[in-house]
């Protein structure tokens, strides 16, 4: 470990600069609240509230029909489900049973889906109604065998013999068979991200991971935040790691309310704001941005939430300025990544906040800058090199992918592939992203996966996808292609390939044809020239 930890100054006395993760899974954390807080609201959705003795009694019921139905430790269980209490049921029914959660977006489309069901090998299915298509086309190809249906719009649908999650809860008997469970090593969550290569992978994170993360969390924003006494908008999607823990998992540990919106909706958030009156907002810069540009933002008491995150994509300094001007609310701006549960640095709400870095380092984390050329070598305060961290919250591993995982942790230290700098007092810049990942409205994108999807249209000789600056969504998505000598094709047919075969925040925004793409002297194509050209036209 860096014996230099410089960040550590800026603790007052009352945050632990270390903390001690205890050694419980995540189902025993809701068990504990229910045991000191067993009326109070867990979550709000609409008009219905659950205490959290309701929400344990309904995550007994889930977990005792999983074991009725053969789910056993280990097995993997998929949630394709966007916010709503159903989704934090399954998550805890899931865990209490040993079992792991696959996270699925639900804006997955059929090639993504059977993907992930298939490298995680999953049996079992949690998904929403309007979603059941999908995965019925897909069912004979995916080793499936049981799907759980949400069927949020209380229509009589027919599920082709598969069973509504209402139903699903009185399989079993209400009683869990206990499971010994080993926090350190058993994977609670498999995190799926894309991957550099284009293949996606899972990232395997134990149930001391993601209490580590939360505990974390609790203690930096100690004395901004109070046990029991704060609700969240949880609006930040579960399946997202930062929804799932910085939102769900943290309120279940704090007992605090989870006002749960199923979207963002920018009128929706701010009606919720001014009638619920949440004091904590885990948020993407898209959605600051969104507030930014409502015209009576201002009239909606943004002022009553005490803490605004935001992660998942750098937020502009001006964007900042411009939100707190108009809200009167503050923007709290950190770091992290899925491979550590997922954050690792944070903008203090008890020390010098500065605009334009991610702060530092939250308690039990470690980190320093080395240097591109071998990896090994901390450079100097101030200058570039690529981030490493080091803390309880840093992931076990790839499921499945021993390379991936040897190449990406090596002696305890998780190499994230930002560029980055520290400063002398230990503030953390992400300058760059040594990977080529497009971060657009809060979502990462990988570029090689769209290239691989217009190389297969008949038309397209070469492909390069590149990130451009947007000012809503941070980045959008352009696509650069060289069509084949004598064919013919336009953006409209290329756009309609693209939606035919990936989520709809993956499609390429921008369409360019060129004669030739820039390339290096043994034939690789320059995909940070065309980068630059784009970033040279927003100067």
């Amino acid at each position: 470990m860096n014996s230099n930890k410089i960040w550590y100054s800026h603790y007052p006395q009352h945050i632990a600069p270390e903390i001690t993760i205890p050694d419980k899974s995540i189902p025993q954390i809701l068990q504990d609240t229910v045991s000191k807080y067993p009326n109070h609201t867990s979550i709000t959705f609409y008009h219905k509230k659950l205490s959290f003795k309701e929400v344990q009694n309904a995550v007994k019921a889930f977990a005792s029909s999983l074991q009725k139905n053969g789910i056993q430790k280990g097995d993997r269980v998929a949630i394709m489900l966007p916010n709503c209490p159903q989704y934090v049921i399954s998550f805890y029914g899931i865990l209490s049973t040993g079992a792991i959660v696959t996270q699925v977006n639900p804006m997955s489309v059929a090639r993504e889906l059977k993907h992930l069901l298939n490298d995680s090998e999953s049996e079992t299915m949690i998904v929403l109604g309007s979603l059941y298509p999908l995965v019925k086309a897909i069912l004979p190809e995916t080793k499936l065998r049981k799907v759980i249906v949400v069927n949020l719009t209380q229509t009589e649908e027919s599920f082709d013999g598969h069973t509504t999650f209402e139903n699903f809860l009185t399989e079993g008997n209400g009683i869990v068979l206990p499971i010994s469970i080993d926090p350190s090593e058993d994977i609670a969550v498999l995190q799926y991200t894309g991957g550099t290569t284009g293949r996606s992978k899972g990232v395997m994170l134990t149930h001391r991971n993601l209490l580590a993360n939360v505990m974390q969390s609790q203690e930096f924003f100690k004395g901004s935040i109070e046990i029991a006494k704060e609700r969240s908008l949880s609006v930040i999607p579960f399946f997202h790691v930062y929804g799932m823990n910085i939102s769900m998992n943290l309120s279940i540990l704090m007992a605090n309310e989870m006002i749960i919106l199923p979207r963002f909706d920018v009128m929706e958030v701010l009606t919720t704001i001014k009638n619920k009156q949440p004091t904590l907002f885990p948020g993407v810069p898209t959605m600051y941005v969104a507030i930014i540009n409502h015209p009576d933002a201002e009239n909606y008491g943004i002022d009553c939430i005490k803490v605004c995150n935001s992660g998942s994509a750098p937020m502009p300094v001006e964007l900042i300025n411009q939100f707190e001007k108009k809200t009167g609310a503050k923007i709290l701006e950190g770091y992290g990544l899925s491979e550590a549960s997922p954050t690792t640095h944070c903008n203090p709400a008890f020390a010098e906040r500065k605009p334009g870095t991610v702060g530092f380092g939250l308690p039990s984390t470690d980190y320093k800058i080395v240097d591109l050329a071998t990896g090994t070598v901390e450079v100097p305060v101030g200058e570039v090199g690529e981030l490493i961290v080091k803390g309880p919250q840093v992931m076990k591993g790839y499921w499945n992918m021993p390379e991936e995982t040897a190449h990406t942790l090596k002696d305890g230290w998780l190499f994230t592939g930002d560029i980055s700098r520290i400063d002398d007092e230990g503030y953390l810049s992400i300058v760059d992203r040594k990977k080529d990942m497009i971060i657009a409205s809060g979502y990462n994108i990988y570029p090689r996966e769209i290239e691989e999807i217009l190389y297969e249209h008949p038309s397209v000789q070469e492909a390069v996808v590149i990130g451009v600056p947007d000012t809503y969504r941070g980045e959008t998505v352009k696509a650069v292609i060289v069509l084949k000598v004598g064919e013919n094709t336009s953006e409209d047919e290329i756009l309609q390939f693209c939606q035919s075969n990936l989520s709809s925040y993956k499609v390429p925004k921008m369409i360019e044809f060129r004669d030739q793409l820039p390339k290096t002297n043994v034939g690789k194509i320059l995909r940070r020239a065309l980068r630059e050209t784009e970033n040279s036209k927003t100067v």
